[in-house]
């Protein structure tokens, strides 16, 4: 099995990422294929740039690496209760190669934050959003309080209830 696995933000320190690494970690028996999405960073999304000069080549290499996984695990930073500005670009340009560009792949969906909400808003219109762009939500799980939850020495959920949590939406996803 080839996991497809990012945090959907442009933050090189992310703690979302830190949530991937973690989670991927949990899974035996699959290539797990990280990504950073600074690498695909384009032009802000307007139709005009699109006629003008079609879609970006990077946009079609991410589509690709969609096609290629059997499974997604994105954990979504919250910008004011919503995708972060580089992953909604990335999301933008990618949906109009195809609406349908998740291309039916089991999905775990993730988000945290450090504070009490746990980014709950984004994952929430990630989850609710995902089918319509054929997305197969399998499982989504916010972990609030990042800091507190988190060992970032050992890159481990250190709240039990969470890492149990988290430890079942991957045996969903895995299916």
């Amino acid at each position: 099995m080839k996991i497809l696995a990012f945090a959907a933000t442009n933050s090189r320190n992310s703690i979302n990422g830190k949530l991937i690494q973690y989670t991927a970690s949990l899974i035996s028996n699959a290539d797990i294929e990280y990504i950073d999405i600074n690498d695909y960073e384009m032009p802000i999304y307007s139709q005009d740039r699109e006629e003008a000069h079609g879609i970006p080549q990077l946009a079609q290499q991410f589509y690709k690496k969609i096609g290629q996984s059997d499974a997604l695990i994105i954990s979504f930073a919250e910008h004011n209760g919503t995708y972060t500005a580089a992953y909604k670009n990335l999301f933008d340009w990618t949906s109009r190669i195809n609406q349908k560009f998740y291309q039916d792949k089991p999905m775990l969906l993730m988000a945290t934050s450090p504070g009490p909400g746990g980014a709950a808003s984004v994952l929430n219109t990630a989850s609710t959003s995902a089918p319509y762009f054929a997305g197969d939500v399998q499982a989504s799980v916010s972990l609030p309080n990042f800091y507190d939850n988190f060992d970032m020495d050992k890159l481990e959920v250190i709240n039990a209830e969470k890492a149990d949590e988290i430890k079942q939406a991957v045996l969903q996803m895995l299916e």
